[in-house]
Order: C-alpha cells, then sequence, then structure tokens
C-alpha cells in the first residue's frame, strides 16, 4: 500500500526532450521520483533496473513502439503491477483501442495539458495503492493458508509443497533426505487433566524445540493435533538420528507448571530416509515413517525408531 506522501517511481520514455521536460515540469513537486529515458531500448533498460510503479510512454519512438514496450512489460512477470499511460498525437478510436489491447492503461492525447496528465497519473496513483493493497492481501492470505495458526510453523500442506520439490534435488544432485513424524506422549492426558490452555502450552513448546534444531536446509511443522512432521536433508543417517534425539531429549527435560504441579512431555519418533536417483512420492515416505513412529510407541514410547529400508 502506498503511504501518504510516499514517492512512486516513474518513467517517463519520450524521444523528445521538450515532452520530457514538460512532464517533468507538470510532476515537479508532486510525490514521484522520476526516471527519463529517450528510446525504446533504453526504456526496456530502465525498465528492468529500476520496476518502476508507473511508465508514461511516447507512442512513436526511433526504436521500439510505446506499443511495443506495453507489450514487453506486460509479457514480463512481475512482483506488483506497473500502470502505464500512453501520449500519443493519434486520436482515432482505432488507435485507442490498439494501444488499451496492448496493455496501457489510460492514453493522454499530445499537445496534452498540464493539469489533465497531473490528474490521469494521479488516477495512475490511486490504481496503483489498490494493486498493492490486494497483493498483501493476497499474500498474507496464502501464509494464512499455509501455516498453523497456533504454533506459527507450516502446516501438511506447505510441508508438503517443499518436500516434494527438495525430493527431485534430491534424486538429481544425490544428497539424503529424511522424514521424522513425530507425536507427543499421552497428549490427551494433559488436555484432560490441565486443559486445552495447557495443551496449547506444550504444543507451542515442543514448536519452539524443532525450530531451534532445524537448519535453513530443512522444514517443520504442524501437521494436525499433536502429530509434527520434520524434513532433513543433506544429513546421513547418523546425523539425521542425532537432531531427531536431540529434539526428544531437550523436550522431556522440559519443564512444565500448570495449576502448581510440575510435568514433563515426551515424544515418540518415527524417522525415513531417502538415498537415490529415482525419489519416491512424499507420502510414502511419510506412511514409511508412521510405521515407524507406531513400532515406537509399542515399544514404550519417548523413543526414535528407523523405518525398514525399501526398494524404491
Amino acid at each position: 500500500m502506498i503511504a501518504a506522501g510516499e514517492q512512486i517511481k516513474v518513467l517517463v520514455a519520450d524521444d523528445s526532450a521538450v515532452s520530457r521536460k514538460l512532464v517533468e515540469h507538470a510532476l515537479s513537486g508532486e510525490q514521484y521520483s522520476l526516471v527519463f529515458a529517450k528510446s525504446g531500448r533504453e526504456t526496456v533498460d530502465l525498465f528492468a533496473e529500476h520496476h518502476p510503479a508507473l511508465v508514461i510512454v511516447d507512442w512513436i519512438m526511433p526504436d521500439l513502439t510505446g506499443i511495443e514496450i506495453c507489450q514487453h512489460i506486460r509479457s514480463r512477470s512481475q512482483a506488483s503491477y506497473t500502470y502505464i499511460i500512453v501520449l500519443t498525437g493519434k486520436s482515432g478510436k482505432e488507435s485507442v483501442v490498439e494501444g488499451l489491447a496492448a496493455g496501457a492503461d489510460d492514453y493522454l492525447t499530445k499537445p496534452f495539458h498540464h493539469e489533465e496528465l497531473i490528474a490521469r497519473v494521479g488516477v495512475g496513483r490511486r490504481i496503483i495503492a489498490l494493486q498493492r493493497e490486494i497483493e498483501a492481501k493476497n499474500l498474507l492470505l496464502k501464509e494464512l493458508a499455509l501455516t498453523d495458526a497456533l504454533t506459527g510453523l507450516p502446516n501438511r500442506r506447505a510441508i508438503e509443497d517443499w518436500a516434494t520439490r527438495q525430493l527431485s534435488g534430491a534424486a538429481r544432485y544425490g544428497f539424503p533426505f529424511w522424514v521424522a513424524l513425530a507425536d507427543l506422549d499421552h497428549f490427551k492426558t494433559v488436555n484432560d487433566t490441565h486443559g486445552h490452555d495447557a495443551g496449547d502450552t506444550v504444543l507451542k513448546a515442543f514448536s519452539e524445540i524443532l525450530k531451534r534444531n532445524s537448519r535453513r536446509s530443512d522444514i517443520c511443522g504442524r501437521i494436525g493435533g499433536e502429530e509434527f512432521l520434520f524434513v532433513l536433508t543433506h544429513a546421513t543417517e547418523e546425523g539425521a538420528k542425532g537432531v531427531i534425539e536431540r529434539v526428544r531429549t531437550e523436550l522431556g527435560a522440559t519443564k512444565f507448571n500448570f495449576d502448581g504441579n510440575s510435568l514433563t512431555v515426551t515424544a515418540s519418533f518415527g524417522l525415513a530416509g531417502f538415498v537415490g536417483t529415482r525419489a519416491p512420492d512424499f507420502n510414502r515416505l511419510v506412511a514409511q515413517a508412521d510405521a515407524a513412529l507406531y513400532s515406537a510407541k509399542r515399544q514404550g514410547r519417548n523413543r526414535v525408531e528407523l523405518a525398514e529400508a525399501q526398494p524404491l
């Protein structure tokens, strides 16, 4: 969103020094930072360099036309929308339609009126502000869709998206890929005895332990209830088991105090891995880790079990 008084960058493209000066004079003292181009090629280069929010481009220039520049800008994938105003000596409806069809948002006929240019650029500024607000809200919605609300960790969808890409990389470049599935032991007892606020405290504490033990090449998240996924890459079997053991130990050493009562919480873990050239489906690895997790539960909980290696 554009704050009050915030300058926005405007690229002015015109081979006429007189026209450039008229635009500069009209917008001087306004909330715009101006960049000038004298040719179509220079316009393209400056656009790539400055990523202006608004472009004012002349229809006719020595190399590229304003129409070609509009098409170039619209063909590029950009983080934010660029508002384009075409300056033209052509006033026929056919020319106007051609310009708008090429991607222009507005047009102004030469010679233009000083105040009209300011007004039309002002419209562009408001459109840009609305577009940025929409982009910010969409980004927030995307983050919410991929984030567990309680812990702030990625949710299952986010982990699957990330892990699927990493699995392809593991197969291509030959680095190990590990999936650890964690489940808090007797977690229902915590909720039943001390309430859901206490349970939430435990979940948040475990989330922090996971985050402290993950690297930039890893991802950890909550996939529902008291279950968590921890994906590790570029780690040997011994290294992956060491990280998960450290997480298990840290949780078991954490003291929780609810209603004057001190308690500890443990977790069981199942670990499954892949090294090779044919990447399995991520959910297959999760299923293997899940089987190992249930093995850990059957053997007394508060332990890490490694899934049996399976041919891929």
